[in-house]
C-alpha cells in the first residue's frame, strides 16, 4: 500500500501568505504537488521573502543572491520521500514579469519543477535536463498550463 503524501505549507510571513493566496490557494498549490509526485511521505514547502532566499541560497550553494526554488531532499526510497522546497516569491513574481508568464503558470511550473528535484530529477546535463523539462511540460499540460519553456 503506498504512502501518504503529507503537504505542509509554510509562509515566512503574513504579507508573503496575502500575496501569495490572492494567486493561488494552498489547496490548488497541494493539486500541484500531487500531480507531480509518485511518492508518498512529506514534503515542506515554504514560501519566503528575498532576505531569507538569499540567505539559504548562500549557506548551502555559496551563491550570494536569492533563487527561484530550492530544493533540500532529505529521503527518497522507493515508496516515500521527505524533502523541503524553499520558493522566494518576490524572485518569483519578478520573473514572470519579465517572462510575460502568469505569476499563477510561473508558480505552478517551479512547484513542479521542485517537486521534481526532491525524486531525483535534475537539469545538470543536457540529456537528464531534456528529461526533466518534458516531465515538467507533460504534468504541467495535466494542470491545464501551456509549456513553460515556448517563447525563451
Amino acid at each position: 500500500m503506498p504512502t501518504k503524501l503529507n503537504i505542509d505549507i509554510q509562509y515566512a510571513s503574513p504579507a508573503i501568505e496575502a500575496a501569495l493566496v490572492k494567486t493561488a490557494s494552498s489547496t490548488l498549490i497541494k493539486k500541484w504537488v500531487k500531480t507531480a509526485t509518485s511518492h508518498g511521505g512529506l514534503l515542506t514547502l515554504r514560501f519566503v521573502n528575498a532576505a531569507e532566499g538569499k540567505k539559504l541560497n548562500f549557506a548551502f550553494r555559496k551563491k550570494n543572491y536569492a533563487t527561484n526554488v530550492l530544493t533540500f531532499p532529505y529521503e527518497l526510497s522507493k515508496n516515500t520521500l521527505a524533502a523541503d522546497i524553499i520558493f522566494c516569491l518576490p524572485v518569483i513574481q519578478k520573473e514572470a514579469k519579465e517572462q510575460n508568464k502568469t505569476l499563477k503558470a510561473h508558480l505552478a511550473h517551479l512547484v513542479v519543477h521542485g517537486c521534481l528535484h526532491a525524486q531525483a530529477y535534475d537539469h545538470e546535463s543536457l540529456k537528464d535536463a531534456t528529461k526533466m523539462e518534458a516531465l515538467e511540460v507533460k504534468i504541467l499540460q495535466k494542470l491545464g498550463f501551456s509549456n513553460p519553456y515556448l517563447g525563451q
